[in-house]
């Protein structure tokens, strides 16, 4: 029920035999599947999304802060509500590629992800790390990034394990604003 209003599953016809299951529609996940502003190439002129992100307004490209070497944005395609990644700006594939001042900072702005992730949305425990190339996972392998994902006791219920469905319940957009908001400046 919803506001006193009792909800009925739509039905389509011409969608195969019923099977008691509703639908979450989630179309926004095809541009994921399909590839979209997938690079070309390893280079940065290959149509590199985190090359192109430090030249967007701060709401247009979802980053919640900048620093001289790095930046951290808010993931498209998040596993969990506030999914930020930490990204230089120079174009590296490797971890073993930065220099002292990007592991440096690079390691600061994660912690501050996760005193931002606390305060915005009172997260329990975070999931943190990279993948190194495509073997292991990394979707933008030519351009190094570290996901921060916050996590709450009890948030893995019925619907990644067997729907192999994400809810989010709540815009990017507003995401960003909260992060923002609660981003330490020290």
């Amino acid at each position: 029920m919803l506001h006193g209003m009792t909800i009925e599953p739509e039905r389509q016809n011409g969608v195969g035999t019923h099977d008691g299951f509703q639908r979450l529609w989630t179309p926004h996940r095809m541009a994921y599947i399909q590839g979209e502003n997938k690079p070309t190439g390893p280079e940065a002129g290959d149509g590199c999304p985190f090359c192109g992100i430090p030249e967007m307004s701060d709401q247009d490209g979802l980053v919640v802060a900048r620093g001289k070497h790095v930046y951290a944005v808010l993931n498209l395609y998040p596993y969990n509500g506030g999914h930020l990644m930490v990204v230089p700006y120079r174009h590296v594939a490797d971890y073993t590629e930065l220099d002292g001042p990007e592991t440096a900072e690079l390691a600061d702005l994660t912690k501050r992800a996760m005193v931002a992730l606390r305060k915005a949305s009172g997260a329990h425990g975070f999931n943190i790390g990279m993948n190194q190339g495509t073997a292991a996972g990394a979707g933008i392998a030519a351009h190094l990034h570290q996901h921060i994902v916050p996590r709450w006791g009890g948030d893995t219920n019925f619907m990644p394990i067997v729907g192999h469905t994400r809810v989010l319940p709540q815009l990017l957009a507003d995401t960003r604003q909260m992060l923002a908001d609660a981003w330490p400046n020290d």
